[in-house]
């Protein structure tokens, strides 16, 4: 068994579509085709479910699928630890955010960069849920998540901010002259928010559901930013991190208003895998210091 074969696999399953894993690997498709035969052929059960096109992973394929990636992260933890002796730490970062956090994303970035040149990294947008999934399945290196609400298995974390929330209303709105506006009269409004698969909209929906109210947002999106769009457009209000406003700027022709009864607060952290070794990457980034944060 060689390393690229389970390279391959892994390309496979994030692309579903031989073609472009293929294409990701930088070879020929025949020849992705045939490596990932002969990691059949070795382990001696079928990995792939095959018909004219890729259909899925045998449950067999699952577990190989699980332990590839597993593998493969100790392999590039070994060889960012033979850089790190060097003096000079490589690799790519894989870094789950949720969305309320991405505009925060360089307060973590811009130290690392600073202290390690040579390191890439990777930022998705994703659910809380997602990057507990992607931390346990060795996608991810990294998260910038939600450290409370939901609980957290098999990480590390650190505290970075604490999320606190206002509401975004159109400044010739019924409430664009308030100085402030509790939850009720915010449910009131017509609203755009996050899809209930995000964390921030469950909070946001305990939050409404702990003072009787239900509000039925009029827009969903994953994006904090498509939520500024809408609120500049003078027809919906939203309710964002006071941390967004403070980083993007506020939206022409909106206002930003405390939201009270209840006065609500959420931490966000990082997180990072409970693993030894832990990667030299995650170690890096788990081990700075980032003093933007003591501003956001």
């Amino acid at each position: 068994m060689l390393v690229r074969q389970l390279v391959y696999l892994a390309a496979l399953a994030r692309e579903r579509h031989f073609a472009r894993a293929a294409a990701a690997c930088n070879i020929t498709q025949p020849a992705l085709s045939t490596a990932i035969k002969q990691l059949e052929e070795e382990l001696g059960v079928p990995l792939v479910e095959r018909d004219k096109r890729f259909k899925g992973f045998t449950p067999e394929g699952q577990e190989v699928l699980l332990w590839a990636r597993r593998i493969l992260s100790d392999y590039d933890s070994l060889r960012q630890g033979i850089q790190n002796a060097k003096r000079s730490l490589t690799g790519n970062l894989r870094l789950g955010v949720i969305p309320s956090a991405l505009p925060l994303v360089p307060l973590v970035t811009d130290p690392l960069y600073d202290r390690h040149p040579q390191v890439r990294v990777t930022v998705w947008s994703t659910s809380s849920a997602e990057i507990q999934q992607g931390i346990d399945h060795f996608e991810l290196e990294a998260g910038i998540t939600y450290l409370e609400s939901e609980p957290l298995k098999g990480v590390l974390q650190r505290p970075l901010y604490t999320e606190r929330y206002v509401l975004l209303t159109p400044e010739q709105g019924p409430l664009g002259k308030a100085k402030f506006a509790t939850w009720r009269q915010a449910a009131e409004l017509p609203l755009c928010l996050l899809t209930p698969n995000m964390q921030n909209r469950r909070i946001i929906d305990s939050i409404f559901k702990s003072v009787d109210c239900a509000p039925r947002p009029q827009l969903e999106t994953n994006s904090v930013v498509n939520l500024c769009a809408h609120v500049r457009s003078g027809r919906l209000s939203s309710i964002v991190p006071k941390s967004l406003i403070q980083v993007l700027g506020m939206p022409s022709g909106a206002v930003a208003l405390d939201l009270t009864e209840p006065d609500i607060s959420r931490q966000v952290g990082l997180i990072v895998p409970d693993r030894e070794p832990l990667s030299p990457i995650s170690l890096a980034l788990f081990s700075m210091q980032f003093p933007g944060f003591s501003e956001a």
